[in-house]
């Protein structure tokens, strides 16, 4: 079996849990068999191919003009995949079908789909109406109904969540039997860091008597970190030597900075920007407990890094990572936006070590168990073999094909 994925991001350009998501099941597809030609946009001194672990990684030709705003930039990344893709089809051949992750590379995967008469399967990792709690204004609409348009040309549409599957099926009027629900998954074997070195890295971020609370994630709205640092100020009434580690960049950053000083608690707050991977693991297995709020959030791949980590982890009980966590079986849950309710649980697992441990060891289990990339790939390879047998049992592309010679 020989597919076509096409992503907005793929390592190491990674701007979120999309990119870390493709490249772990790309690799895990390889190892069991499917053939993996990944298509995706290339930034500067990046390698226009490469062929990492199986993968067939190829990447497209930076801009010949600058993009005038957010929309152009994506036209013209659907533009330059496009003709790589082709390029890639007609010299290779035997594809038997498209993987499009997200509404970001849906105008080519759609292109792709009708030119070649290739089934086309697509992940949605998140929605611009749940990212915003509606739609807005014209941007959020102009999103909302190229989502809506990717979920109707693709065959199958993987949702990470039931969740998720929900939302698709109300916003876009998606039928249950074009959902499929496979979840995210992590490498749990990353997070082998020995002890000495862990102990001089620590040394950057916290003071030997302080205990870390971290949290990663992009610095926007949705995830949460306003209500966390509300939360964190009523954490050092009870908790005075605690540390919020906050990691990952984005808009908020500056917002969230000045927060922290306006609150007087800016010398127990450390920003740590963009973080490598290596460095990020290292961080994980610092940690006393990891914290992620999210108001909203599809699946919330963080917290499997939490869990993988044996991190004690507390999640906002929305979305995907509501459906993660078990509330005082493998971790903790509060409600979205409340930050009273959040201080408490992580004053609850600081002050409680031997509980805290407890969770963290069942996470642990869990994410080795449900949450792993072989079990992950193995049910994302079983839809593809669903969908090429679907596939050649239907008349549609033969329709198609008369309709285009008749003209």
């Amino acid at each position: 079996m020989r597919i076509l994925v096409l992503s907005p991001e793929y390592p190491p350009h990674v701007v979120g849990g999309l990119g870390k998501h493709v490249h772990e099941i790309s690799e895990q597809l390889v190892q069991q068999g499917v053939e993996v030609y990944l298509v995706t946009p290339g930034y500067p001194g990046s390698a226009l191919y490469e062929e990492k672990n199986g993968v067939h990684i190829f990447r497209s030709s930076l801009y010949e003009v600058n993009p005038l705003g957010f929309i152009d930039h994506v036209l013209q990344m659907n533009i330059n995949l496009l003709q790589l893709a082709i390029e890639i089809i007609k010299t290779k051949g035997g594809f038997s079908l498209i993987h499009v992750h997200d509404w970001l590379v849906g105008f080519a995967g759609k292109a792709l789909k009708n030119a070649f008469q290739l089934p086309l399967v697509a992940t949605v990792h998140a929605t611009e109406h749940g990212r915003n709690h509606g739609i807005h204004n014209e941007l959020q609409n102009y999103i909302h109904k190229t989502e809506w348009m990717l979920t109707y040309e693709a065959w199958q549409v993987i949702a990470c969540s039931n969740y998720m599957a929900e939302e698709m099926k109300r916003v876009f009027a998606l039928p249950a039997n074009k959902i499929t629900v496979i979840p995210n998954g992590i490498n749990a074997s990353k997070f082998s860091v020995g002890k000495k070195e862990l102990a001089v890295f620590r040394q950057n971020y916290a003071s030997p008597e302080e205990k870390i609370v971290l949290s990663v994630g992009r610095l926007v709205h949705e995830k949460g970190m306003h209500v966390l640092l509300d939360a964190f100020a009523h954490v050092l009434c009870s908790v005075p030597n605690a540390k919020l580690v906050i990691v990952g960049k984005g808009g908020e950053r500056e917002s969230l900075e000045s927060k922290s000083r306006q609150m007087g608690i800016e010398q127990k707050v450390y920003f740590t920007g963009f973080m490598s991977e290596d460095d990020l693991l290292c961080l994980y297995k610092c940690a006393n407990i990891a914290v992620f709020p999210s108001l909203y959030e599809p699946f919330g791949i963080v917290a499997l890094e939490g869990m993988a980590a044996q991190v004690p982890t507390i999640v906002s009980d929305t979305g995907g990572l509501g459906e993660i966590v078990v509330e005082g079986e493998d971790g903790l849950k509060a409600l979205p936006g409340d930050c009273q309710a959040l201080s408490q649980k992580i004053v609850n697992l600081l002050q409680n070590e031997e509980w805290a441990a407890s969770l963290a060891k069942n996470a642990w289990l869990k994410v080795n168990d449900i949450y792993n990339w072989t079990r992950i790939a193995g049910q994302t390879k079983a839809l593809y073999e669903d969908v090429i047998e679907q596939k050649s049992n239907n008349s549609w592309f033969s329709f198609v094909q008369h309709t285009l010679e008749g003209r």
